[in-house]
């Protein structure tokens, strides 16, 4: 079984290449966003605690994230391998997933980052934006926020992989189909 983290600033392309590994390699996409979507939506214990969290506009612990990766993982005990997206973000994170996938008998294997320059990914957000109506989207100085965000707290995470031999920088521009084979090859030379 492989692992792997995709990770990049907001509009880099993680959730499109996500759906496009999963689909390839029949592995298990876990996205953070969808995964609290879930626990909130059907008020799981969880997402009943989570959402008191985020209704006193505050951010959701760690342990509480952590444990919900950890019902998704078990969720699928016969998976290929697992894809993780937008966890971890922090370097905390990081090793909390180190320790989720040590107490499973795993790993993480590989993190990809896929990189690409702020104006490039401010047009892709602000046209996500338009499709989407996700308000976040179409502010630029929202987008900039969040930017700096990444660059504050899970930019960090580039060295804690490469002090590990995990991390791999794809560079983000370019077709999408371009870009999955990439990743395909970085994943079959795990």
């Amino acid at each position: 079984m492989k692992n792997i983290v995709l990770f990049g600033k907001p509009g880099a392309g993680k959730g499109t290449q996500a759906a496009l590994l999963k689909e390839k390699l029949q592995w298990v996409h876990i996205s953070t966003g969808d995964v609290f979507r879930y626990n909130i939506k059907n008020q799981t214990e969880l997402g009943q605690l989570a959402k008191s969290y985020i209704d006193d506009g505050a951010l959701v612990p760690d342990e509480v994230t952590i444990k919900m990766l950890s019902d998704e993982v078990e969720k699928n005990p016969d998976a290929n391998g697992f894809i993780f997206d937008g966890f971890p973000r922090t370097t905390a994170q990081a090793e909390a997933l180190d320790n989720l996938m040590q107490d499973k008998s795993m790993k993480i294997n590989a993190t990809i980052s896929l990189e690409a320059e702020d104006e490039i990914l401010i047009q892709r957000l602000i046209q996500r934006g338009k499709d989407s109506g996700r308000s976040d989207d179409m502010d630029e100085s929202k987008i900039r926020n969040r930017f700096d965000e990444y660059n504050q707290k899970t930019a960090p995470l580039i060295d804690f992989y490469q002090k590990q031999n995990k991390f791999v920088a794809v560079n983000g521009i370019g077709s999408i189909d371009e870009i999955a084979l990439k990743l395909e090859q970085i994943v079959a030379d795990l």
